[in-house]
């Protein structure tokens, strides 16, 4: 055999070992976890509660007639603006001011009746005064049963003539109240603001809205110059909020568009939603606390009802350690002693253990790979990430994710950073 061919056949046995050791190494070295790793950095953090609602003016109101009657005029339209006092509605005056001259005639014959019963009362006391006189003079002219007749009789007339000015008090009072009855024909504007609603027609009959105040509500105005949303906020996050925190509200009608908003009113009790009484015993009935935010550069083309969802701010940091919220996660790494010793972290208790604690932490990875479950302290919360309060140091490397990833992670595992795709990447970019 040629010195060629043994060469050959040598470099051949050397490639196929060398080729089987790697097989080997591959099949023996530990299986990686695809995961996302993140440097944790400082960060801008705030903190919100989104809840929704519906757009509502600070100030309406809802005319309703306080008299029954044909309306014969309706001087205003449905999204008219009017000012304080401008006519509204005027209803058929015809029967309150027939009841207005029946009760002025009533007045004046009370009067009338009041002068009569005066004048009596003083034809009777100048009768006692000239029979007394007489009495003095000459006491057999006139017996005592004479004087004290004639006594009475002054007695009766005083009587009738204050009652004559009773009668006159109660007959201008029945004036004043049919005057007044007619001068609620007439209806008018009491604040400024835009006609928001209008349910009546000119010839219909207005009803009085004492016991049914929807069926008898002819009209609303509303002020839209101060707008407010009452938004339903879960009991977990109303705790978070406070009177004067500042909120960005979204109308549904104008998705491009932000407005500012304050926090003026906090609900004290909670909404009470349909069937809560009948189910008052259960518990998993949701408790929602209505927050009223007040907007600051409301739109001048909105309208009441619109729905709105509103972001209140309850608390910011500046430039604060942060990690992202997926890579939070719980395990079993806080070990509970009998009471003898204090608790202790990730550490072997030097008495008997009698459980172990859930506690929250991200996966730290070393700077061979393989990560290790740290506990964390966190702070507030903003859309995507957690203030660090303690336990981690800027720039330490942890696992931010996947979700899926995190949760099935263990100490010690050997990790890589996930391939990414760079067509996304640019497109999340972009």
């Amino acid at each position: 055999m040629s010195r060629r061919a043994k060469w050959s056949i040598a470099g051949g046995i050397t490639l196929v070992v060398v080729v089987g050791g790697v097989v080997i190494a591959a099949t023996r070295a530990p299986k990686r976890v695809e995961v996302r790793i993140e440097p944790v950095i400082r960060r801008d953090l705030v903190a919100s509660v989104t809840a929704s609602g519906q757009i509502q003016p600070h100030t309406k109101v809802d005319m309703s007639a306080d008299i029954s009657g044909r309306i014969i005029t309706l001087a205003v339209k449905e999204g008219q603006t009017v000012k304080k006092g401008d006519l509204l509605v005027q209803i058929d005056p015809a029967t309150y001011q027939a009841a207005v001259e029946r009760s002025q005639a009533g007045l004046s014959a009370a009067k009338a009746q009041a002068i009569q019963a005066q004048a009596n009362e003083q034809q009777a006391d100048r009768t006692y005064d000239r029979s007394a006189q007489i009495k003095k003079t000459n006491a057999q002219l006139i017996s005592d049963e004479q004087l004290e007749q004639l006594r009475t009789a002054m007695d009766v007339a005083r009587a009738t003539t204050q009652a004559s000015q009773f009668l006159v008090e109660q007959a201008a009072a029945a004036l004043r109240d049919d005057e007044s009855n007619l001068s609620k024909t007439t209806i008018r504007a009491p604040i400024s603001g835009k006609i928001t609603r209008l349910v009546v027609q000119q010839g219909e009959t207005a009803i009085q809205g004492t016991l049914n105040k929807d069926a008898a509500t002819l009209l609303t105005i509303s002020d839209m110059s101060v707008l407010e949303t009452k938004v339903k906020v879960d009991e977990t996050d109303v705790a978070h909020i406070q009177v004067g925190d500042s909120a960005i509200v979204q109308f549904d009608a104008f998705p491009d568009t932000t407005f500012r908003g304050r926090v003026t009113k906090i609900a004290n009790s909670s909404m009470k939603t349909p069937g809560a009484a009948a189910n008052a015993t259960s518990t998993d009935q949701a408790v929602d606390y209505e927050v009223t935010i007040q907007l600051l550069n409301p739109p001048a083309d909105s309208r009441p009802d619109f729905s709105a969802t509103a972001k209140v701010i309850t608390d910011t940091r500046a430039h604060v350690l942060s990690i992202p919220i997926i890579a939070l996660t719980v395990r079993e790494n806080e070990k509970v002693t009998n009471g003898d010793s204090a608790v202790t972290l990730g550490r072997a208790a030097p008495v008997k253990t009698v459980g172990k604690r859930d506690v929250e932490g991200v996966f730290v990875v070393g700077a061979n790979d393989r990560v290790t479950f740290r506990p964390v302290k966190v702070g507030i919360a903003g859309d995507k990430y957690f203030e660090v309060e303690s336990g981690l140091r800027e720039n330490d490397r942890i696992v931010g994710g996947t979700y899926q990833a995190i949760r099935d992670l263990k100490d010690s595992a050997l990790v890589r950073q996930a391939k990414t795709d760079s067509n996304s990447t640019a497109k999340a970019k972009a």
